[in-house]
């Protein structure tokens, strides 16, 4: 049977540890992938992942290999990314193979992500396959890698397989190991046809194109197929595989990973975890889908130009599609018009998703500042949850407000740990315990607020460890803190976009230094405007915006100073009365450069 020659698997590993370099060699290797045509990084659809270096997609494809058993296996590979932002990312691709290339870098060993990935996929019961990664780099350290592989993860060394994506050792040991450790696709004797969508991407001229990954069964173009969460019916279009450019097959059978097309032309309605199954014969027990995702960071986009509203709305309904974590729904500011409040896993999602914005849809946005959820208990004994610092009740009916926490692995050198628990106090975090990983490292573990680490924490950590740091977290429960809505108020009117839920200790810090900045950047006026951070009716900073003058006096040669002081009190009197009535118009290049330098 077909079916025992296929094999399915994906490659885990922490960031930059070499995932899409190996990916690169093994479609070498295999002959997918011409050596005229390859190119680096290959895997990588998109210019962003180039740019930055990292996988932010998952890229299923599949290839041809001569055993030496005699036999041609069929071997479906996904990359994967490595940073914790995109790690559902990951745990969606492990939901459509039986084992995954467990890679570490030789130079750096076991690191946060690492072990991360690694317990999803004995979670999910996977086969994992340990590779050393570039163990042909001067600073390799091939006895430690084994130590920590046996002591962190518990996987027997002599099971590691050493190797070099970038100069191709060890690409043929992986590809036997592969056939012969991981076993054959699971679930094929189920009677009728069950398939899991772990992707799905918007094609402006052929609709929604999903991936797939068929367990039983077959699906073919012209045949009536349900999704089981929904109970939406189609007709498959057509079906195909990844090598890696889409191509056109007669059908998916068990164990397949390809993309299947029909005739859903909108994104709403193909969710990803679904299960497609036989319109006629319906199976009757779905695939285990994934846990339902829930964004962890908040902010408001916006347009620059307000007529690009509809532009951002689509925009933002197509990256939805392929990014289940996205969230959105609409909200309007006073300072900048109608947008959007969007939820997002983390920093780096966000700001990877904008850029998308930007590049793939065409649309100039400006985001306002991060924010997280908090639980807010009334008085009357109610609890809300505010994603919005605009949305706090008033300060005299609320009883407690709580906020997320985090729990933080943070592995770094022995000689950076009295500056990492430093920066972890002054983040108002505690560090809960330590665990001594070989002579060298060290593992932290800590509970951080969310709201702390969002913005400048992982940068901070690689500066103090000069790189040799490490994170991964995972949301922890909610404590209650002494929380406060900071307003910014210019000319004594509160600004919407830049109202904040801060910590009281860190209230007057903050104000100060934003309302330093939105006093250089808010262009002069014709009479002296104060810029004040608030918490209810207390002041607790204050800038003022620099004011025009006309010299008045100008034209007074000589002759007795109450002229001039005459002139001058005149025009102090036309200031007062201007300021009464007088309204500041903020540009919206004043909102934008401050919210890009909000950090």
């Amino acid at each position: 049977m077909s079916e025992l020659l296929t094999r399915n698997f994906c490659i885990i590993a922490h960031v930059d540890h070499g995932k899409t370099t190996l990916s690169d060699r093994l479609l070498e290797y295999t002959n997918t992938v011409s050596q005229r045509n390859l190119t680096a990084q290959h895997l990588d659809a998109m210019d962003l992942e180039k740019e930055r270096g990292i996988t932010i997609k998952m890229h299923p494809v599949v290839m041809n290999y001569p055993a030496k058993d005699g036999n041609i296996y069929k071997l479906h590979l996904t990359d994967t990314p490595g940073h914790v932002d995109f790690s559902y990312e990951v745990s969606r691709s492990l939901a459509a193979v039986e084992g995954v290339l467990l890679l570490i870098d030789a130079a750096q060993g076991v690191e946060a992500q690492t072990v991360a990935n690694a317990h999803l996929a004995f979670a999910q019961g996977l086969k994992v396959i340990p590779v050393i990664n570039k163990i042909d780099l001067p600073s390799a350290n091939l006895e430690l890698c084994v130590k920590q592989l046996e002591d962190i993860l518990t996987i027997p060394g002599e099971e590691a397989i050493l190797a070099s994506g970038k100069s191709g050792i060890g690409i043929e040991e992986i590809l036997e190991a592969v056939i012969a450790r991981i076993p054959p696709p699971r679930w094929t004797e189920y009677p009728t046809q069950r398939a899991l969508v772990f992707d799905s991407k918007d094609d402006s001229y052929r609709g929604v194109i999903s991936y797939a990954r068929v367990f039983s069964g077959t699906v073919k173009a012209g045949e009536m197929m349900m999704l089981m969460s929904t109970g939406q019916r189609a007709e498959v279009k057509e079906v195909g595989v990844f090598r890696p450019a889409m191509e056109k097959v007669a059908f998916l059978g068990p164990g397949d990973v390809g993309y299947v097309i029909t005739n859903i032309k909108n994104t709403d309605e193909i969710k990803i975890g679904d299960t497609i199954t036989h319109a006629n014969k319906p199976a009757d027990d779905m695939l285990p889908g994934y846990k339902e995702i829930h964004p962890m960071v908040y902010c408001g986009l916006y347009p620059l130009e307000s007529n690009d509203y509809e532009k951002l709305k689509v925009a933002l309904g197509k990256l939805r599609l392929n990014d289940s974590a996205l969230i959105y729904q609409s909200e309007t500011s006073v300072a900048l018009g109608f947008g959007f409040r969007c939820g997002f896993l983390g920093l780096l999602h966000m700001e990877v998703l904008q850029e998308r914005i930007r590049r793939e849809y065409d649309v100039d946005i400006i985001s306002t500042y991060p924010s997280v959820v908090y639980k807010v208990k009334i008085h009357a004994g109610d609890e809300m949850e505010v994603d919005n610092p605009v949305n706090l009740p008033d300060p005299a009916s609320i009883a407690e407000i709580s906020e997320p926490t985090i729990k933080a692995a943070l592995h770094i050198p022995n000689e950076f740990m009295g500056d990492i628990l430093t920066l972890v106090v002054e983040k108002r975090g505690r560090c809960d315990h330590t665990d001594t990983l070989d002579g060298a490292r060290v593992m932290l573990t800590c509970t951080l607020p969310l709201n702390e680490i969002l913005v400048d924490f992982n940068d901070r950590l690689k500066s103090i460890t000069r790189g040799y740091g490490s994170m991964d977290y995972e949301l922890s429960d909610y404590q209650p803190s002494d929380l406060v809505k900071m307003d910014i108020l210019v000319n004594g009117d509160p600004v919407d976009a830049f109202s904040s839920i801060v910590h009281r200790s860190k209230a007057e810090g903050q104000g100060r230094a934003l309302c330093e900045k939105l006093a250089a950047i808010i262009p002069p006026q014709m009479f002296k405007i104060a810029v004040q951070a608030a918490i209810g009716g207390k002041i607790i900073a204050r800038d003022n915006v620099r004011e025009m003058r006309k010299d008045v006096t100008a034209k007074c040669y000589g002759g007795d100073i109450s002229r001039k002081r005459k002139l001058l009190d005149k025009q102090k009197e036309g200031k007062k009365k201007m300021k009464q009535i007088g309204k500041v118009s903020i540009p919206p290049d004043a909102f934008i450069k401050v919210l890009r330098t909000g950090n």
